[in-house]
């Protein structure tokens, strides 16, 4: 009898520890940005999470002009290989999941767009360099590959699929539906999950999963605080302020040796450009062209060409930033406003400052001791080699390497403690002699 209760206890046990262990929920995750290195391990995180905590499926609402090919192989992998279903919904009404984005939406366990939303036009892109016919169709048939290699086990159509990719065709919401590119059209996330309940679907490794996602609670999966800095950082056009303004304080501080501040900012600004860029695809020429304009403003301050120097670093700049990123979309380029924004006002800035700089480093010192070199004074008691010089107002000990006289003009040619060296001052007539008064 005690036995009996014991086992039915544990086996109470077992299922309410198995029941704590499913949170019967569906993870969500938002995509509303050009896909990046960042995006893709958030949503690594998030099919992981999904997994830990025995999610029933994995929502990805996604909105996104395209990206880079390297993140988008990584989202797909991890999607494909997913122990999770994977739902990718394009959403909301007006919204696009174009090239990067055509790839994700096809590798989904389940396909759903909003009505009023396209996705497509998936060509290759390759920027900064004009295509030979041999490379263009090189470049084709690996993103065609990449798209037949699972369009098929998702059930879509693998000949309509591929001209998407080597046609840059578009479509709309119904017609991807139509054409059999996507598997839902769904108005909101619950008319989605009303649909999806209890179907079976097929996943990429063959198996089939029964889907229980209808009234399940929906737990916003989040960007951690690493990832919203480096997404913010992956901007090109931040990048580029950040590396601007690094390269702008470190200028200054060799400039103004001591200030600290300016290189302090300057050093940090760079890191981060820098851990930025290293995550977005950089022209290395372009951040030439950028150090270069520095130069050429440095120039321009110390020749003084009228502008010209002056004018091709704000060039230089404004070209090296337009070139910096290359990206294979708009979104991730820098943009002409923000070139522009940067490079005129530190142009101007710079060589201002530097002209500053350089004036102050020619103009004679005129305070302390080496103020006195080459002013003029009057022997008051004579050289021999010791004397009196009288100079600003003051009786001075001097020193002479010949014999002058009282009253004798001398210039001053260093100072050495407190006394001066002094040689006779050619062509100066002597000065009268300090008692003498002027006739009237």
């Amino acid at each position: 009898m005690y036995r009996r209760n014991w086992f039915r206890l544990a086996v109470f046990l077992a299922l309410g520890f198995a029941a704590l262990q499913s949170s019967a929920e569906i993870l969500k995750i938002v995509i509303d940005d050009t896909i990046n290195p960042i995006v893709a391990e958030h949503i690594q995180r998030a099919i992981q999470d999904a997994q830990r905590t025995r999610a029933d499926a994995v929502l990805i609402d996604i909105r996104t002009p395209g990206g880079l090919v390297s993140s988008t192989r990584d989202i797909v992998h991890d999607i494909l290989t997913s122990p999770v279903p994977v739902i990718i919904y394009v959403t909301p009404t007006g919204s696009t999941s174009a090239s990067a984005g055509f790839f994700i939406l096809e590798s989904a366990d389940v396909a759903a767009m909003a009505p009023g939303t396209n996705t497509g036009a998936a060509h290759p892109v390759l920027m900064g360099t004009t295509m030979d016919p041999v490379m263009k169709e090189k470049v084709e048939n690996d993103a065609a590959a990449f798209m037949r290699s699972f369009a098929a086990k998702r059930g879509h159509d693998n000949d309509i699929a591929e001209s998407v990719v080597r046609q840059s065709k578009s479509f709309t919401a119904e017609e991807a539906l139509s054409k059999h590119l996507i598997d839902y059209v769904a108005a909101d996330e619950k008319t989605l999950m009303d649909n999806l309940e209890g179907k079976t679907i097929t996943r990429f490794d063959g198996s089939k999963t029964v889907l229980h996602v209808a009234g399940k609670p929906i737990r916003l999966f989040g960007m951690t605080l690493k990832e919203e800095i480096l997404g913010w950082l992956m901007d090109p056009n931040i990048a580029l302020f950040l590396l601007a303004i690094g390269i702008f304080g470190i200028f200054l501080e060799f400039n103004h040796p001591g200030v600290v501040v300016p290189g302090v900012v300057g050093f940090l600004s760079v890191l981060l450009a820098v851990f930025a860029l290293q995550l977005l695809p950089v022209r290395y020429a372009a951040l030439g062209m950028i150090l270069g304009a520095f130069i050429l403003f440095a120039l321009e301050a110390k020749f003084q060409t009228h502008g010209v120097l002056g004018i091709g670093g704000i060039v230089s700049m404004m070209l090296g930033a337009l070139l910096l990123v290359d990206g294979p979309i708009p979104q991730m380029r820098v943009q002409w406003w923000a070139a522009l924004s940067i490079s005129l006002p530190l142009g101007a800035i710079t060589i201002f400052l530097m002209t500053i700089a350089l004036k102050a480093r020619r103009n004679k010192i005129t305070t302390g001791e080496e103020g006195m070199v080459g002013e003029i004074g009057v022997v008051r008691s004579p050289l021999t080699p010791s004397g009196k010089v009288f100079l600003d107002g003051a009786l001075w000990d001097a020193v002479a390497n010949t014999a002058i006289e009282t009253g004798s003009s001398v210039i001053v040619r260093r100072v050495e403690n407190l006394v001066l060296h002094v040689e006779p001052a050619l062509h100066i007539e002597p000065a009268p002699p300090a008692n003498s008064l002027s006739n009237s």
